[in-house]
């Protein structure tokens, strides 16, 4: 089911009231089914995956903290990791494994070659594996007691506003709230709705507008200029950055609707002026999760100056594959890689080089562009073509006669002045600019929600288009 489809209008209210209207101690029961219902939407066969992993790492869990030695909570931990890690295998990577290994070592042409590219990958996978799987390791290294039922715990695994794309919402922030008996009186409803409207605001007005220019130039990258496919990547910048942080939006307000707060996921990362600040704001949850599941288990910086930048890089590379399994993808972590380390090494000399912070969000901006250009690309060749026209032939005064041909000039307009519309907004809320007016939050907030609302009306795209992260 998905947020911006006529199934989730009906199902959001009746789950809302059947839940306001039931006793405290049958309200976890009403979520985890409608949860599982949420999930089940997509495809029946999708629940057996969620189950499985659910009942896995909750037994799991409990085994660890029933084992006297170490040598048994690390096989219990490994039973965990591997069904984990093994169903994302199957799904995500198997078959971009074998492609690889067949044309690394000849065996078989890929242009001839007729097993599928990809497995339909089952919405969420990477999400709802990932928390479930903090869960398992925080408690063998001793951070909670699996105390829980497998009731509880499945609907902490499983809770339908985050499961499918984020944030990752960890057990000791989710979990005590669902046990908290909450009351209707203390919805922050104007914050919800502020989140829930302004995150479809994102995605169904800025986001799949954009796209509609996006895909057709990285579709047939060939046919246009340097200039067109760097605006291109521009526009989808802006395009993936409205669909992600407008779900974590909606998500977050819907979950305010049940009592239920999560934890800040985007903070305006378009605004950064270093990589070292962009990933400080972007993606947080899944930013930590690699951090404090990966970094740290690789020995992070406890470790010599040589193998603290290989953790850096390896956990870029890895957080690549996590997002998708192609090459481009890896490119695109290890572009990223390399440049925050050597952002690292430059902040760790005696006299680190500076630039105005306008010059760094430009810097930003440029690198961030250009490296999300792997992450849009559809094949290494395409990528490849790109890169080659942008530093080789970038011919600007080619743009608009291009960008014609894929849309007329009043949508880009358009197009153009949502993109100015959202960077004022983010200016507003990173520098406090209105709020230091009187009559902001009388008059001039409402205000600018009500037109958000309505805009969301008039130009929206209501074809209920997928978001990007269901794919990951």
């Amino acid at each position: 089911m998905l947020f911006n489809s006529l199934h989730f209008l009906f199902f959001l209210p009746i789950v809302f009231g059947f839940y306001w209207c039931l006793p405290h101690r049958f309200r976890w029961l009403l979520l985890l089914a409608a949860s599982y219902y949420f999930y089940f939407s997509y495809n029946p066969w999708y629940c057996l995956l969620l189950m499985g992993t659910t009942v896995v790492d909750y037994y799991a869990a409990k085994k660890i903290s029933q084992s006297t030695n170490k040598l048994q909570k690390k096989q219990w931990l490994l039973l965990s990791l591997v069904s984990n890690l093994g169903v994302l295998f199957a799904f995500k990577y198997s078959i971009f494994a074998l492609n690889t290994v067949f044309s690394v070592t000849n065996i078989l042409s890929l242009s001839n070659f007729s097993m599928l590219q990809a497995l339909v990958i089952p919405a969420g996978l990477s999400f709802y594996t990932f928390q479930s799987l903090s869960y398992t390791i925080d408690v063998y290294r001793g951070t909670y007691k699996p105390n829980d039922s497998l009731g509880m715990f499945a609907l902490y695994v499983s809770f339908f506003p985050h499961m499918v794309a984020g944030p990752v919402v960890r057990y000791n922030s989710l979990m005590p709230q669902l046990y908290e008996q909450h009351f209707l009186r203390n919805i922050e409803w104007e914050k919800a709705t502020r989140l829930v409207v302004w995150g479809f605001f994102k995605k169904i007005v800025i986001a799949d507008r954009l796209g509609e220019i996006v895909t057709p130039v990285f579709n047939d990258v060939s046919h246009f200029s340097g200039s067109t496919l760097l605006f291109a990547g521009f526009l989808f910048v802006v395009q993936v950055y409205c669909d992600l942080s407008g779900y974590s939006d909606i998500a977050t307000g819907v979950a305010k609707y049940f009592g239920i707060n999560f934890s800040l996921n985007w903070r305006r990362p378009l605004l950064s002026k270093s990589l070292i600040e962009f990933w400080q704001r972007n993606h947080i949850s899944i930013t930590t999760w690699f951090r404090d599941y990966l970094y740290i288990s690789l020995g992070g910086n406890r470790c010599t100056y040589r193998r603290w930048l290989f953790n850096i890089f390896l956990v870029f590379l890895i957080s690549g594959l996590w997002h998708g399994a192609k090459w481009t993808f890896v490119i695109w972590g290890a572009m990223h890689g390399i440049v925050y380390i050597l952002e690292l090494m430059n902040s760790k000399r005696s006299r680190p080089f500076k630039v105005p912070a306008i010059t760094g969000w430009l810097y930003l901006l440029l690198f961030h562009t250009l490296s999300l250009i792997a992450f849009r690309a559809l094949s290494t060749c395409d990528l490849f073509t790109i890169y080659q026209k942008i530093f080789t032939s970038f011919n600007a005064s080619a743009c608009m006669p291009e960008l014609k041909t894929v849309t007329d000039l009043f949508p880009l307009l358009i197009a153009l002045s949502l993109i100015l519309f959202l960077f004022l907004k983010e200016l507003n809320e990173e520098y406090a600019l209105l709020n230091r007016l009187r009559f902001f939050e009388d008059f001039a907030r409402p205000a600018f929600y009500v037109t958000v609302l309505l805009t969301i009306f008039l130009i929206g795209k209501f074809n209920a288009n997928e978001f990007i992260y269901f794919q990951f």
